[in-house]
């Protein structure tokens, strides 16, 4: 390898499901499997990705990063708001230092995960951040039409200007 830099993010694609999710089957170990829990399937894949580091990675070369999980804004009951539907018609932040919501599934995940790394993997935390930003979405201004609302994508400038911030700090 002759990388001195790798920045994983993978978190986004997990969660598409039936039209919208891109793979037919799930490969575990030696078995093709046509349905499972997105959920078990990503710790499953980050554990196979943590094995892949430990084992392949040069860390007196390489830094490696993982970029945390950004929220989705769906469901306006996560943030006091249950008329809302989702990220549609959202123009301020959710105020305040804390999430009012439940916490994200994939973050436990990613947190269990690197936890088992035997090397320094920098954990580019982006959860909390994202969460608090319901109002970052292109909702129905992504492209696909007024009955589309994208809630899980970014607009620019915005989440993902913060998350280069933090990249660029961590890299200091």
């Amino acid at each position: 390898w002759h990388v001195i830099l790798l920045i994983f993010n993978t978190f986004h694609w997990w969660t598409h499901t039936r039209r919208s999710q891109t793979w037919d089957y799930f490969q575990v170990g030696d078995k093709l499997v046509k349905e499972m829990d997105h959920m078990e399937a990503y710790k499953i894949a980050l554990t196979t990705w943590a094995k892949w580091v430990d084992s392949n990675i040069d860390f007196s070369k390489t830094r490696v990063f993982f970029q945390g999980v950004a929220a989705v804004h769906l469901d306006g009951r996560e943030w006091k708001d249950p008329k809302a539907k989702g990220c549609l018609g959202q123009t301020q932040p959710v105020l305040g230092p804390t999430y009012p919501g439940p916490s994200h599934p994939g973050e436990a995940i990613v947190k269990s995960v690197l936890s088992t790394i035997e090397k320094p993997v920098y954990l580019l935390d982006i959860t909390l951040l994202t969460q608090l930003r319901k109002d970052g979405h292109p909702s129905i201004y992504a492209g696909q039409g007024p009955k589309f609302v994208d809630c899980s994508h970014w607009c620019l400038p915005g989440a993902p200007d913060a998350w280069n911030e933090l990249l660029y700090a961590a890299l200091l």
